[in-house]
């Protein structure tokens, strides 16, 4: 069982659980997003996050380390570097697609790292972010964000991780929440006030499903 941390108060889900985080602007998903990632690392899991809004550089100090620092088991797939024209070079915790519109180069990184955690890395648990899906469907078909997130879901389920991806609840009709929603396990809802929805399988639900 995973560890969500202190702000799910302690809540345990099964590994290949995926979570969708939704709510308005300025509510903490990202942040609680991010710690669920962060309890991961402490825990000495690994951490892979898609980013469709910050830089990489910028994920790793919201994390608290350089983007550099390979002694820490996380992984980046940043989406936004090249897209405002920076040049760029993979490392062994940066993979660069051109775009949110690159959905096979942000496959390709995910599958990249993917492969390292479980194979060179020997880690066997690990906690996948993508953030967010509000910004793929700005750029992309519900179709083809629901084909890609339904790819991701799948490997998280395939190798046993769990999945935490962010959407702006309020930036889309409901046909396009409650199709999105249908990829995911359960969901975490916030307001300007924090938390105020958790719906996620219980664990007799996860050890029976």
């Amino acid at each position: 069982m995973y560890d969500l941390g202190e702000q799910l108060d302690g809540r345990m889900v099964a590994p290949g659980t995926n979570i969708l985080v939704k709510g308005p602007p300025l509510t903490g998903k990202r942040r609680l997003a991010r710690q669920i990632l962060a309890h991961g690392l402490d825990a000495d899991q690994g951490a892979i996050v898609i980013t469709t809004r910050d830089s990489a550089r910028r994920v790793a100090r919201q994390f608290g380390f350089d983007d550099e620092d390979e002694a820490r088991a996380i992984g980046i797939v940043d989406c936004v570097t090249e897209h405002v024209g920076r040049s760029t070079t993979d490392t062994l915790t940066v993979k660069y697609a051109t775009s949110p519109v690159d959905i096979t180069g942000i496959g390709l990184g995910f599958s990249n790292f993917i492969e390292y955690f479980y194979g060179d890395l020997g880690r066997e648990r690990n906690r996948v972010m993508v953030d967010s899906l509000s910004t793929l469907l700005m750029y992309a078909t519900l179709q083809t964000v629901f084909e890609f997130m339904h790819a991701i879901t799948s490997r998280v389920d395939d190798v046993d991780a769990v999945g935490v991806h962010v959407i702006e609840s309020t930036a889309h009709d409901e046909q396009t929440l409650h199709t999105i929603e249908q990829l995911f396990d359960g969901t975490v809802e916030l307001d300007e006030s924090g938390i105020v929805g958790v719906d996620l399988p219980t664990e007799a639900e996860s050890a029976n499903p």
